[in-house]
């Protein structure tokens, strides 16, 4: 007789290696957000107060969040902030994108050059927030020094207590962290394109800037799809630069975004969690609300149009079948 083999099944272990991440997952990631949730309709206050007790009003925390003109202000500051600094890191990161991956004309050292564009990214916060305090350091600091011993400033001034100092010294910060990713990102898209479309635009007599703006930026919408929704949600949670930065994210709140807002709610003073966990799902929505938008605008049309005939004809010879097939 045959002794039939027993086939080993491989399955298993895949689930037993895959089981610390999902523990992880339940106990540091969903049970928080679950929490964080229930407790946006409770009373919950305070750090050792255990007691929790639903309100008659589930509403009322977030009418509280959005009357409050502190949250309001944090909201404008925040896509302020987010804009100022999102519109030049995606221009600059297009244009160094563009020439390292000229085939043309390439640019010697463009390893040395990427990591170094890229560094600021690694640098952690906190780092950038000391050494940025101390350039623009009042009454001595380096930035005060130079405009001084120039004649452009007659007398030190005071950047991070002045609101408009302040918003434009954090929204370069967030632009030099992070415009050296956003050009990998590009890069890696650019060089997933064919080489032959270039090819075949260079023998039609097409220049560098036809090429980017008829080759580059639409084989590019995919991967600018996601440069804009990460950058998007990144800079709606913006809050290390802000709170580390300039003391209590002055000055009167210049630099105050809807992160700092839910930290001071939770954390600092009468320690409103309730008030935070409603913040925090505000801004959940408002981000969900704001990557679908940006989602049906940058869609591919042409790629809808064809599916939608695809379904047509499909539907089409389904019918013919039947048709011939009743007959």
């Amino acid at each position: 007789m045959n002794k039939k083999k027993k086939k080993l099944s491989y399955a298993k272990y895949g689930y037993i290696f895959s089981l610390p991440f999902v523990i992880a997952f339940l106990i540091f990631t969903l049970y928080p957000i679950i929490y964080t949730v229930i407790i946006g309709f409770t009373d919950l206050k305070g750090i050792g107060n255990t007691n929790m007790h639903f309100l008659e009003d589930p509403l009322q925390n977030y009418k509280a969040i959005m009357a409050a003109p502190t949250f309001m202000e944090a909201l404008k500051n925040t896509f302020r902030l987010w804009i100022c600094n999102f519109i030049p890191q995606i221009l600059l990161a297009l244009l160094l994108a563009a020439l390292f991956t000229n085939t043309r004309h390439k640019v010697k050292g463009q390893g040395f050059f990427k990591v170094v564009f890229y560094m600021p990214n690694i640098i952690t916060a906190a780092t950038v927030a000391i050494l940025f305090g101390a350039l623009f350091g009042y009454p001595m600091g380096p930035v005060n020094d130079l405009l001084t011993s120039t004649g452009i400033l007659k007398s030190p001034f005071y950047f991070l207590n002045n609101k408009t100092a302040a918003r434009c010294i954090v929204s370069f910060i967030q632009f030099w962290m992070w415009y050296g990713y956003t050009m990998i990102i590009l890069v890696s898209g650019i060089l997933g394109i064919s080489p032959e479309i270039y090819e075949s635009a260079e023998i039609d007599g097409a220049n560098d800037i036809k090429k980017f703006f008829y080759i580059t930026l639409p084989n590019l919408r995919t991967v600018l799809i996601y440069t804009l929704v990460t950058s998007l949600i990144g800079g709606l949670q913006m809050f290390d630069i802000p709170y580390l930065l300039v003391s209590k994210c002055g000055p009167d709140n210049a630099t105050l975004t809807t992160s700092c807002f839910i930290y001071n709610q939770a954390f600092s003073g009468s320690y409103l969690y309730n008030r935070a966990s409603a913040a925090s799902i505000i801004m959940f929505l408002i981000i969900a609300v704001l990557s679908a938008i940006v989602f049906f605008l940058m869609r591919d049309k042409d790629e809808i149009a064809e599916r939608k005939i695809a379904k047509k004809t499909a539907k089409a010879l389904k019918k013919q079948t039947r048709t011939g097939g009743m007959a």
